[in-house]
């Protein structure tokens, strides 16, 4: 994950990258595009997660 990043800082970032007309090539902005995305949907899904449920091991990560 990078770091420290807030969801809503990744979303900024995504968002740049799209208006900049990013392709999805092997350029290094692409690559890089390709990482924040993944980092995004990684924050996103972690920061969904209801840690409450997990209570007295109820499950694992």
């Amino acid at each position: 994950m990078m770091n420290d990043f807030t969801l809503d800082e990744l979303n900024t970032l995504v968002a740049v990258f799209e208006q900049a007309g990013i392709s999805d090539d092997a350029s290094a902005e692409a690559l890089m595009f390709k990482r924040i995305k993944t980092a995004q949907a990684e924050r996103a899904e972690l920061e969904s997660m209801d840690f409450d449920d997990c209570l007295g091991g109820g499950c694992k990560l």
